[in-house]
Parts: structure tokens; C-alpha cells; sequence
């Protein structure tokens, strides 16, 4: 990796604006995520958070701004090759294969790698979350909803990426279950993965968070670290239901 490279934020959007069709969802949205950070987006449902991260892998419609990756613009590249560089993509409701087993989903997420270095990252990923290692044979339909939120979020470890981006990963799952999902994402960001991961609880997720963003009707309305905004009182009245 080059001076120039690491002098650079690890991925940047800069002045995106973007949607599906004529439906416009975002406006003029910018962020970074450096090396190293756990970076949250925190919003009401329809602000526009899983557009963001449907922008970066080509998913939607941009009509202005840029993306960019270890410095190289990627703007409108077709995931496929966006996965390639060092981007894995968590998509939100635990999507798994319901009648494949834990171990062939994991598979499925190394299919473009070497038969040896697949196995080796599934072992990696599995020492990490060892439950599904007690569970590999079964179907992922059988697994419970924190357990296929865990699978999901192991298929997307199995390329050995650089960072994270997670969608929604709490959403639908029972209040005891969340603790473990954040627990989940810290200990994937102390394995040195970057994680940029948006979210309806921002309690938790600015909890931990080096820095976080509030996005609300596709704009931007607040940065800061995860203890600023924490602290700062109307986005505890907005989002944590204080005051």
C-alpha cells in the first residue's frame, strides 16, 4: 500500500445524489470511513440509509457525486468487481439461503476464492463465531434469527475483506439478541476489519462508534463521534426517545 493511499480516506462518497429511477432518495450526501473505524449512519426508516449503501455497490441510480475506494473512483462499477477490491456487503433481514446448510453458505460466500483459501477463512470465521461451528450441518431455515444474522455476517468475512458494510444488521431481532450483534461487530473490527454499518438503534450503535453520521429525508444532518452525538442533546431527543 502506497504513502498515497493510506494518506486517503479507506472509502469516500462525495456529494452523492441518487435514487431508483426518477424517484430521488438522496441529496447530495458526503462521507468518509477511514482505515480502521467503526463508522455508523443512524436515521428514521425511509431516510435513506440502505440507499446509501446500495449506492456504493452500484445498486441504484446516481445522477451526481462520486465514489471512491483506496483512493480509486469507483462510481457505477458493477459490485461484482466492487467485492473484488475489499468490500464485503451484509444486506439487511439476515438474508441466507434457507435450504442450504451453515457450512454451504459460507461456500457460497468464498465461491470466487481457491478451494484451499476458502476452507482456510471459513475456519477463521468459524473460530469467530464458534456457534455456527456447533450448527454447520444444519439448514440455515433451522437457525435462529441472531444465529442467521451471525451466519450472514460470516458468509460476508469468507473473501477476507478489508471493510464491512452491514445494513441494518439488528433489525427484526429480540432486545436480548441486539447486545450480541454489536458484540458481533466489535469483534470483527478487533479482527482489523473496517465496518461501516447503518442503523434504527442508535443507542447501540453510537455506543460504538468512532464516528458516526445522522442522515434524515436522503441528507446529512449531524457528524461527530459516536460519545458527541451520544451526548448531544436533540439527537437524544430524535433518535434515543429522551427529553
Amino acid at each position: 500500500m502506497t504513502t498515497s493511499e493510506t494518506s486517503m480516506p479507506l472509502l469516500e462518497m462525495r456529494n452523492i445524489t441518487a435514487g431508483y429511477g426518477k424517484s430521488e432518495v438522496l441529496h447530495g450526501v458526503s462521507l468518509r470511513v477511514e482505515r480502521g473505524e467503526i463508522v455508523t449512519m443512524v436515521g428514521a426508516n425511509g431516510a435513506g440509509k440502505t440507499t446509501t449503501l446500495r449506492s456504493i455497490f452500484g445498486f441504484t441510480t446516481l445522477s451526481s457525486g462520486s465514489i471512491w475506494y483506496r483512493g480509486q473512483e469507483i462510481t457505477n462499477w458493477r459490485a461484482h468487481k466492487i467485492v473484488g477490491l475489499g468490500l464485503a456487503y451484509v444486506p439487511q433481514d439476515n438474508k441466507v439461503f434457507p435450504s442450504l446448510t451453515v457450512r454451504e453458505n459460507l461456500e457460497m460466500g468464498g465461491f470466487s476464492l481457491p478451494a484451499s483459501e476458502s476452507k482456510t477463512n471459513r475456519e477463521r470465521v468459524l473460530d469467530l463465531f464458534p456457534r455456527l461451528r456447533e450448527r454447520i450441518g444444519q439448514k440455515a431455515r433451522t437457525l435462529s434469527g441472531g444465529e442467521r444474522q451471525m451466519l450472514a455476517v460470516a458468509r460476508g468475512l469468507m473473501t477476507n475483506p478489508e471493510m464491512l458494510v452491514l445494513d441494518e444488521p439488528s433489525l427484526g431481532l429480540a432486545p436480548q439478541l441486539v447486545a450480541s450483534v454489536f458484540e458481533q461487530i466489535q469483534n470483527v473490527h478487533d479482527m482489523g476489519v473496517t465496518v461501516f454499518v447503518v442503523e434504527q438503534n442508535a443507542q447501540r450503535a453510537l455506543e460504538i462508534a468512532h464516528r458516526a453520521y445522522i442522515l434524515e429525508f436522503g441528507q446529512i444532518r449531524g457528524e461527530g463521534s459516536g460519545q458527541e452525538l451520544l451526548a448531544d442533546d436533540e439527537v437524544r431527543k430524535a433518535y434515543l426517545g429522551e427529553g
